[in-house]
């Protein structure tokens, strides 16, 4: 296992864990997340079902802090940005028997899944409930690839990314990392309340998905 991605560092006799990241998806979405970390000097770990070789070429493009690892080895980072096609959560969830301790932070949409197939609930929920034990943060799904992939600095501002969880502390260390990359991180509260607001239901979107929003200080 990478040591620099998830093990630990040692100064003098004070030992400093570092908090880890990992992408799973390495799509459109992922790969943009992924630049956003790359341009920050952020190191961060992507990962498909592929073997990590085959991501070897576009993580290349998109920097170096961009480091393709084994699937398994991914789903050891502290924070997960889920970024695969909505129906394919169940399969990266049953990888682990338990997420307890992991923050999963929920980038996909399930725009075209038929609202029955998810019991009435916002497709964060079904989420929530296959990652078992883990704490859930919808965010970094609202914007097209092609923008999330663009420098948040723009004219002076920086680009909005909405956050939405059930629990606060979650929610509180995603936008930091949103800081972070140099985004604005506007907390819209819980996942079936303003968190509604950036879900796709059956064949619409939510009133904030595509909403390209600049917050200036």
């Amino acid at each position: 296992m990478p040591q620099a991605l998830f093990g630990r560092r040692t100064s003098c006799t004070k030992e400093i864990s570092k908090v880890t990241y990992s992408i799973v998806g390495f799509g459109k979405i992922g790969q943009a997340i992924a630049k956003a970390f790359a341009r920050s000097g952020i190191e961060v770990a992507v990962a498909t079902t592929r073997p990590p070789q085959q991501l070897a070429s576009t993580a290349a493009t998109l920097g170096a802090a961009v480091k393709p690892i084994d699937l398994a080895e991914a789903l050891e980072a502290d924070v997960i940005f889920l970024a695969v096609p909505f129906k394919s959560h169940r399969d990266v969830a049953g990888k682990k028997p338990n997420w307890t301790g992991k923050i999963i932070v929920d980038a996909t949409n399930a725009y075209g899944v038929d609202p029955a197939d998810l019991g009435g609930r916002p497709s964060s929920a079904a989420i929530e409930e296959a990652f078992a034990g883990a704490q859930l943060v919808k965010g970094f799904n609202h914007l097209p690839a092609s923008t999330l992939a663009q420098d948040p600095n723009v004219n002076g501002g920086r680009r909005v990314i909405f956050i939405a969880s059930d629990a606060k502390d979650p929610a509180s260390e995603v936008s930091k990392i949103a800081e972070k990359l140099g985004f604005a991180p506007i907390y819209l509260g819980k996942l079936a309340e303003g968190g509604a607001l950036v879900q796709a239901r059956g064949s619409s979107w939510a009133q904030l998905i595509f909403q390209d929003l600049v917050k200036f200080s």
